[in-house]
């Protein structure tokens, strides 16, 4: 296995590490049913968080380099689109995402001494959450089928 073939492997775990997150991430979170659940959920896809960001440190850093050696650079349109819809989903995830879910803390952190109940804010930020998640999620799945099909 050479140079290539090393970064390719690189570049697909990688890219596992950012997919299987943004995948399991929401399915933990929407299965809180109490506040100490609901605690325990958001703090373990906190902590889930910083593979999906090194993985796609990785992923650029394999893509840009497999695209030099293999002489493609720009060239191809299935690779431009998916690095578009990639910088549309950062933007999606980072901007949307990320800021909804730190207010979603925040509520939990001031919501501890108020019992068991999930409060009634959390769940009308979460409803807004889902669909950008799910967008965010179906355009993983687009970029993975642009990657592997190449279909223009």
């Amino acid at each position: 296995m050479g140079l290539f073939g090393l970064l390719l492997a690189l570049h697909i775990l990688a890219s596992i590490a950012i997919i299987g997150p943004a995948f399991v991430m929401p399915v933990i979170r929407r299965s809180a049913r109490t506040v100490s659940q609901l605690h325990f959920a958001v703090n373990i896809t906190t902590k889930l968080a910083v593979i999906p960001k090194i993985g796609g440190f990785v992923l650029i850093l394999t893509g840009v380099w497999l695209m030099i050696i293999t002489k493609m650079g720009l060239s191809q349109m299935w690779l431009n689109v998916s690095i578009l819809l990639s910088l549309l989903m950062v933007v999606m995830i980072d901007g949307w995402i990320e800021p909804r879910m730190k207010k979603i803390v925040k509520i939990l952190s001031e919501s501890q001494d108020q019992g068991n109940e999930i409060p009634a804010e959390f769940g009308r930020l979460l409803k807004k959450i889902v669909p950008i998640e799910t967008t965010a999620q179906l355009l993983m799945i687009a970029i993975l089928v642009l990657m592997v099909v190449k279909p223009f």
